[in-house]
């Protein structure tokens, strides 16, 4: 089986890379970052406008007609771009809820523990009465958590840094792919500001990228992000549960653990405000906990390897 992309794969890639640079570069990302919770409607017009969320929609439908592996390229880019809104959800409700595939109707999922944009959106998948609005980590991406039976009830004061909550009895896996899709490209950001800073930051009269130390952590930072690709776009091909739950499982660490690493190479400016890399860390602290999160990887993963 081929995993390399063809020709109009990589156009595709590029032409959302280019979009999403034109549209939201790093002065939109920092007017997002400092304006919280607003979702910027302009774009996503543009986005629906360009097929992004029509984009598995068939043709008849007025959709693009393409498969799964475009859109797992489309998400890595947009995750590559820190781009904000719920992406995943208003994806998934295209040709079900009127409005989604162009972009004039937001949609949120209430379909987990935790719900992104609840306020900003036009119409809401699942039971979302009673959510409790949290304090997000992300200044890009507000929450709310469900107090029904897949709630705890109790709103902690920073939803990434406690224990997984309860974990759905079946995520879709779509959900769970696209979500992993976005964490590789987030994975593979991170990789790029690491090896540009070590090689432009210089200490004792040499960039730091001549010692060993820093070689060795940008070193790690590809071989996550190049394995979690392999897992991703493989998983985009096949669709099989266990290929997309391993996928899932190794994007989540290369996204977290690459963020971290990068946090390191920085090293103390990484951690101001002015930088973006923590804004890739906590974006992918958020996301690691959509759609099931690790916890239903594992629990996947181990079930096919018994099986």
């Amino acid at each position: 089986m081929r995993f390399q992309l063809t020709d109009d794969q990589v156009a595709l890639r590029a032409g959302v890379r280019e979009l999403l640079e034109r549209c939201f570069g790093r002065e939109a990302l920092r007017a997002a970052v400092d304006a919280p919770g607003r979702l910027d409607r302009a774009l996503w017009r543009t986005l629906g406008e360009a097929g992004f969320f029509a984009l598995r929609l068939p043709e008849a439908d007025g959709g693009v007609g393409l498969g799964l592996p475009e859109a797992v390229l489309a998400f890595e880019e947009a995750g590559r771009a820190l781009l904000p809104g719920p992406l995943l959800a208003t994806h998934l409700a295209a040709g079900t809820v009127p409005g989604a595939a162009s972009g004039e109707t937001v949609v949120a999922a209430a379909d987990g523990e935790l719900v992104e944009w609840l306020d900003a959106a036009d119409v809401v998948r699942g039971d979302a009465s009673g959510a409790v609005a949290l304090r997000s980590v992300d200044p890009l991406t507000p929450l709310h958590r469900l107090t029904g039976p897949s709630g705890s009830g109790v709103a902690p004061p920073d939803p990434a840094a406690v224990p997984a909550g309860p974990v759905a009895a079946s995520p879709d896996p779509v959900a769970v792919l696209l979500t992993a899709a976005e964490q590789l490209g987030t994975a593979g950001r991170v990789c790029e500001l690491a090896v540009q800073h070590a090689r432009a930051r210089e200490q004792f009269g040499r960039p730091i990228g001549a010692f060993q130390a820093v070689q060795h952590l940008c070193a790690d930072l590809l071989v996550r992000a190049e394995t979690a690709r392999a897992a991703v776009y493989a998983a985009a091909v096949t669709a099989d549960p266990a290929d997309i739950a391993a996928a899932r499982l190794l994007a989540d660490e290369a996204a977290v653990q690459g963020a971290r690493d990068c946090l390191q190479v920085h090293g103390g400016m990484g951690f101001t405000w002015d930088a973006d890399v923590h804004l890739h860390l906590k974006r992918a602290w958020v996301r690691a906990r959509r759609a099931g999160g690790s916890a239903y990887g594992a629990e996947l993963l181990a079930a096919a390897l018994a099986g």
